[in-house]
């Protein structure tokens, strides 16, 4: 019988409120190629994909070259621009200390991450959180980011080679999202999904299995209750 086994975090918008932040990155760094990123643009179609997906969507949408070299050089300015403006902004969402800490006492944790490896560790770090992570897949481990499930299969079975006991099954891993890409990519997984309203409304994530405005308004032995009932 399948029981909540593992869980699984996204970053940037569930742990750390850095959304606006990337926001402020893509958009300096494509208004020097000159095409313009409004902010409505970017919450409505670009949020929850990797640097990578966003900066091809963003050539693709204005009949611009997408070749390597290109993206390469545009990713590492707005990696640039991003970790100067981290520096300044540490800010951890309300109530996720507390849940993670409660979570890390009973279950593995890990993060499936758009984000950049080294980013999410500076932030964690500064945070005091890096300890209850047992793992993180950042957007260079990966091939496909959301919405493909590739980012939290491959941190699944990180996990799963770390501990070395019976192997977690998708069906047992919550995971916590704030995009649509997200939480599509962790239902695609076989995942249970719990959608926090941080960047959309809570009708805009209607498919998650659970939705919360904060995580402070949320039990985890409620939501195990909820999601993986007693038969």
């Amino acid at each position: 019988m399948d029981r909540l086994s593992a869980i699984i975090f996204d970053f940037d918008g569930v742990i750390a409120d850095t959304e606006p932040l990337h926001f402020a990155g893509f958009r300096q760094t494509l208004a020097e190629i000159g095409i313009s990123l409004t902010e409505s643009d970017y919450y409505a179609n670009y949020l929850g994909y990797d640097d990578r997906g966003c900066f091809l969507a963003a050539l693709a949408a204005h009949q611009r070259p997408t070749d390597l070299a290109t993206i390469t050089t545009l990713m590492q300015r707005k990696a640039l621009a991003y970790l100067e403006s981290v520096k300044g902004h540490l800010v951890i969402f309300p109530g996720v200390r507390e849940f993670v800490q409660e979570a890390a006492a009973t279950y593995p944790l890990a993060i499936a991450s758009g984000a950049l490896r080294h980013e999410i560790e500076f932030i964690l770090e500064e945070a005091g959180l890096r300890k209850a992570f047992l793992h993180i897949t950042g957007a260079e481990d990966v091939t496909k980011g959301k919405p493909d499930p590739e980012p939290f299969l491959h941190a699944l079975d990180a996990v799963n080679r770390q501990r070395q006991k019976q192997t977690i099954a998708p069906a047992s891993c919550l995971v916590i999202e704030d995009s649509i890409p997200g939480l599509r990519g962790a239902k695609t997984a076989g995942m249970k999904v719990l959608a926090v309203a941080n960047t959309h409304t809570i009708q805009d994530l209607h498919e998650a299995h659970a939705i919360t405005p904060s995580l402070t308004q949320i039990r985890l032995s409620e939501l195990r209750e909820r999601l993986w009932p007693a038969p």
